[in-house]
Parts: structure tokens; C-alpha cells; sequence
């Protein structure tokens, strides 16, 4: 039998996929000969499976690198529903629990073992497991190795040196975001020769994306969250008072809800995250906090009450939605205070001036995201060089940002840019315009130029706002060796001198996040989950039950996508269960039976 031939049984047979998702064939396949491995691959792409199966095809055991207990247990959780031997040593395993995975991994039945760094990192453990067979480490969310990187972990800088104690070894590693430079820093830091690197697209379609400035931010999550009843979503907030408060909130409007954030007593967080995990319809309000140990597939949505740090954090934590494939929506509600609350913080953090500029930047790139007028989609692949046509199903693109003709405020504004020399930032222009008594504006005799004041008639804050599109379009760019100013692009210059028009937004958007998420030509949840409703409602049932009888999350069982197919197709028949999505033979032992039962009673 042919490897690619066995990969693909062992793909049907343990984890039911008739083909591989796109990307990871060719890692898969890279991973088993031999090579080192660096894949950059979007959240819900299906990376664990990348180390996953080859552990399975492989002799000897594969050592997963994982930065948090909580994402390990959920990952030897799933790796036991399907029956491969996997466990994990942490400070929270029992005595009997460590003693049983040393004895596993001293007779070879172990296939994967799911560590920290730190736990990594000691020279006990090490030298133990030099003694048996490893085949590969695998390092997960290796952007934690990036000292400029948005969920930096000094302990990650200790793996490449553990990987060497166990001799030579196959080095692989996977992330969702990375650049250029972290691409650069990873391969440096991790890998002692270049490794192939695999990159794939960043864009996730079945997410569709939805901004709000401030007005009534809980009117606006309560309208978010009414069309989503039932639903699991995570919430995320700035502060752990506003975790709380809004969980309260929630809870007394109907919601099953919880918090999340660092303070919370370690047991009664990690009992938080236990049930958003297991139960259906649970909405956590956290902060990020409730981040990378989040593996829960049929998460439908992701709000932020408040801005996040940065794009990419933005880009990481929407990820947590939509794990399935199955439509999901994200909206983030932003305003002037959150701007100044980030802006304080990467200030007053202890930071070089390169450091605090890059942050600057990262964040900036936000802000336009938020305020842009044009595909939201597009904007956000764009900022990780990857070009794309509008989506159709942001808000932009579903008409629900309204438009009006900005090319006069635009050209006060770009005059503004190019009569200071184009080296100012943000708050120095808009002071300028609304004519403000700034000691800055006297300093540098720009309370002298014709600009001054000509824009008295609006507020700061929306000249703030429109530096602020004209940047994301395009107009406008950092001239980053002058401290975060701007300067004019071709395009800016075009608009200043009449040669180009320019759209502003017409503030402020209301009644927004109503609207159902849409799946570019596809359907929304809600229609693809009540096509079948009463056979998918029964096999939700059968499988909370199921789940709460095993003492394990709903999605181990079958994820939704799974119900929706055995729904859409009802199989009557253990050959034609086989045929449906995520059921391997270990879940046709499990379960066939039993939700061959259930589909053909709800089918009368």
C-alpha cells in the first residue's frame, strides 16, 4: 500500500474526513518525510491535524508544545474520543494520572504527548524521554516565540534547546498569524536548519465581520445577541469589572452567560471554561485571557465590547468563531476612549522606541479597519499582503454603512498633512483644523498657516475619524521615521488636488448587528441549521445527553457540522453513516447505533 493511500484511509477510518482541507495534504505529507516544518495556517484550518495524523502514521511518540493547560486537555480530550493514545504532563495532573502516562510512554502505546515549554524546558523530563523513541516535537502557536509578536512567551525561547537534549529529532511548528519578520524569527529560533514553510491564505469567509462605534454599546450587544439566542459566542471586554458586569447584564436578558478573566480563582476559571466548552449555547464574556485555550469548533460568534490591542489580535481572537466551517459572525464596537485607553497602554508599557512604534502601527491599522468604508474583508487580507475580492457579506458590502460625498473634508485634511511637512501625527492635524490653543500649534507656527481653523465647524473627533479613512484608503501613510506622522500617498495627492473624489462615512451607524451572518454564496446558520430542524433538534439532543452522560464537550461526540449532515442526508444504515463527514470507525463503535435510531424516529 502506497503512504499517500495509508494517509488517507487512516484520515476516513480515525477521523471520518473523506479528503484532506485544502493546505493540509502537502504539510501532512512534508511533515512525513522527515522535514522540518514551519505552517502558517488560518484559525479552523485544521493545523492540529497536521501534527495529529502523522503521530498516528508514525513510530515512536510525537511531543506537542502547547502553551496553556487548558488547550492541552481539550486536545487529549479529542485525541481520546477518536481512540488515539494521547495525554498530557502538566501541574495539574494527578499522581496516578502522571504515573499512568509514564508507563504508557515507557511501552510505546503513547503516540502523543501534549506539554508546556517550561514543563519542557526540565531537564528531568528531557533526559527521561531521550531514553524512549520520539519521533517529532511539535510546537503549536509558535508566534509565542516573537518577542514582537502580540502573545510573546519568553518560555518559548528554551524549546529549541530541549528539542536538542532529545537528540535528533524532527522539529515542525504552526501558527495562525505571522509576518515576514516573526516567519524569520520563528525559523531562527526554533528550527537548526531552514525548514520548509507552508503558507496559506489568512481568510476565513465563513466569518462575516461587522463594526460599530459606540452609541448605547450594550443596546447594541443585546441586538447582536437577540438574533443569536441558543447560540455559543464569546464576548470579549477591556477590563475584568466589564466581563462581569456585562455577564450580569446578560444573564438577567436570558442568556446562559458566563466570565472569564485572570482574577477569577483558578478553580472556578478553569470550571468557567469546562462548561463554555461542554455545554451548547453559552456565552463567555472575557477578557483575552479566554484566548489560545479556547478549541471549541461551533463557537457562532465573537463581539468585542471593546477594541482589542492590535489587528492581528483582532484577527486571532475573531479566529476563535466559526472553528467548523459553518457560517459565523463578529462584531467589534469601538469609540474615542478605547482609542486613548490603547494608545495609553502601549505608551506606558517598558518598551524601546522601535518596539512602541511597531505597536503604534499595529494598532493604527485597527483603528482604519474600523473606521474604513470599503470591504472590511478585503482591508484585513490586505494588511497581510493577501489580495481578495469584497467579500459580500460584511457590513460594508451589505449596505449597512451609509456614505456621502467627503472630498472637501478630505482636502482640509490632506492640506492639513502637507502644509506641516507631512511629519505630523493624528492629534497635532486635528488640532490644527478645529483651530485649538495648543502650545505645539504656537511652537511650530502652524497656528500662522491658512489651515489653520478651517475645520472649526466639526468636532476633533471627526476630523479624527476622517484621518482616519483616509489612511485606510489609502490616502494617507506613516511616514514611520517620523514618529507614527502622516504623509500624502499618489492617491492623497490626487484627492488634494481635485483629481479624485473621496467617500467618508456618515456617522454615527444605528441599529446595527441585527443582521444575520452570511456565507459568501452560501447560506446563513440559521438556515442551514433549520433546514432539517427537527432531526438536527433531536440529534443536539441525543448528543448533550450523550456528552453529559461521558462527562466530556458536546462537539467530542459530533461537531455541528456533522448533525447537519446526518440531518440534510439521514443515513439508515452503518455503511451509510460512514459516508457522512467526521464519523470514523471509533465513533461508528461509539454512537452508530444509537443516532441511527434517533434520525430514523425524528424522520416519521
Amino acid at each position: 500500500m502506497s503512504d499517500v493511500l495509508a494517509t488517507r484511509q487512516a484520515l476516513k477510518k480515525v477521523f471520518g474526513f473523506d479528503d484532506f482541507r485544502p493546505g493540509q495534504g502537502e504539510i501532512v505529507e512534508a511533515v512525513l518525510s522527515g522535514a522540518p516544518v514551519l505552517a502558517v495556517m488560518p484559525t479552523g484550518s485544521g493545523k492540529s491535524l497536521c501534527y495529529q495524523l502523522p503521530a498516528l502514521m508514525s513510530d515512536g511518540l510525537t511531543l506537542v508544545v502547547s502553551p496553556l493547560i487548558a488547550l492541552m486537555r481539550d486536545q487529549v480530550g479529542q485525541m481520546r474520543s477518536l481512540g488515539l493514545p494521547a495525554a498530557t504532563l502538566n501541574s495539574q495532573s494527578s499522581e496516578e494520572e502522571s504515573g499512568e502516562t509514564w508507563r504508557q510512554i515507557r511501552d510505546g502505546s503513547l503516540k502523543l504527548l501534549f506539554v508546556s515549554p517550561e514543563r519542557l524546558a526540565m531537564n528531568g523530563l528531557t533526559e527521561a524521554l531521550s531514553r524512549g523513541k520520539i519521533s517529532r516535537v511539535a510546537v503549536d502557536e509558535a508566534h509565542c516565540i516573537c518577542e514582537w509578536g502580540h502573545d510573546f512567551r519568553p518560555e518559548y525561547r528554551l524549546i529549541r534547546q530541549s528539542v536538542e537534549k532529545l537528540g535528533a529529532v524532527q522539529a515542525i511548528a504552526f501558527t495562525a498569524t505571522a509576518d515576514a519578520a516573526m516567519r524569520a524569527e520563528i525559523a531562527e529560533r526554533l528550527f537548526d536548519r531552514a525548514p520548509r514553510i507552508f503558507l496559506h491564505s489568512f481568510d476565513r469567509p465563513n466569518i462575516s465581520l461587522a463594526f460599530a462605534a459606540k452609541d448605547q454599546p450594550r443596546k447594541q450587544l443585546l441586538r447582536f445577541l437577540n438574533v443569536r439566542r441558543g447560540q455559543s459566542g464569546i464576548v470579549y471586554c477591556a477590563s475584568r469589572a466589564g466581563t462581569e458586569k456585562l455577564a450580569d447584564f446578560f444573564a438577567e436578558q436570558g442568556f446562559d452567560t458566563l466570565a472569564y478573566h485572570a482574577g477569577i480563582e483558578q478553580g472556578r476559571r478553569n470550571a468557567n471554561q469546562d462548561r463554555f466548552l461542554r455545554d451548547d449555547g453559552v456565552v463567555a464574556f472575557a477578557t483575552i485571557a479566554f484566548g489560545m485555550g479556547v478549541n471549541k469548533p461551533d463557537v457562532r460568534f465573537v463581539a468585542h465590547a471593546d477594541m482589542p490591542s492590535s489587528i492581528e489580535s483582532y484577527y486571532q481572537e475573531i479566529g476563535r468563531a466559526g472553528r467548523d466551517g459553518l457560517p459565523a459572525a463578529a462584531l467589534c464596537l469601538y469609540g474615542l476612549d478605547d482609542m486613548a485607553l490603547r494608545r495609553r497602554q502601549i505608551d506606558e508599557k517598558d518598551l524601546s522606541d522601535d518596539r512602541r512604534r511597531v505597536e503604534h502601527a499595529r494598532f493604527s491599522a485597527l483603528a482604519s479597519l474600523c473606521e474604513a468604508v470599503a470591504c472590511r474583508r478585503q482591508l484585513l487580507l490586505a494588511h497581510f499582503n493577501e489580495k481578495s475580492e469584497p467579500c459580500g457579506a460584511c457590513d460594508f458590502c451589505r449596505g449597512e454603512i451609509l456614505t456621502r460625498d467627503g472630498t472637501v473634508e478630505a482636502q482640509k485634511a490632506l492640506a492639513a498633512v502637507y502644509r506641516t511637512g507631512q511629519r505630523f501625527g493624528l492629534n497635532h492635524l486635528s488640532d490644527l483644523l478645529i483651530g485649538a490653543d495648543s502650545e505645539a500649534l504656537r511652537r511650530n507656527r502652524h497656528d500662522e498657516l491658512k489651515t489653520f481653523g478651517v475645520g472649526a465647524d466639526r468636532s476633533k473627533a471627526e476630523w479624527t475619524s476622517t484621518f482616519r479613512q483616509l489612511f485606510a484608503a489609502g490616502a494617507l501613510r506613516t511616514a514611520s521615521a517620523e514618529h507614527g506622522g502622516f504623509a500624502l500617498t499618489e492617491k492623497g495627492d490626487a484627492i488634494l488636488r481635485g483629481r479624485e473624489t473621496f467617500v467618508l462615512r456618515a456617522d454615527p451607524p444605528r441599529e446595527k448587528g441585527a443582521t444575520k451572518p452570511v456565507l459568501r454564496k452560501g447560506r446563513d446558520f440559521e438556515d442551514v441549521a433549520t433546514g432539517d430542524g427537527k432531526v438536527f433538534e433531536a440529534l443536539r439532543k441525543l448528543r448533550r445527553e450523550l456528552a453529559n452522560d461521558q462527562g466530556i464537550a458536546a462537539f467530542m461526540v459530533f461537531a455541528d457540522r456533522t448533525l447537519l449532515d446526518m440531518a440534510e442526508r439521514r443515513p439508515a444504515s452503518l455503511d451509510e453513516l460512514r459516508g457522512i463527514h467526521g464519523v470514523g470507525e471509533r465513533k461508528i463503535a461509539l454512537y452508530g447505533d444509537v443516532f441511527l435510531e434517533a434520525i430514523a424516529q425524528a424522520s416519521v
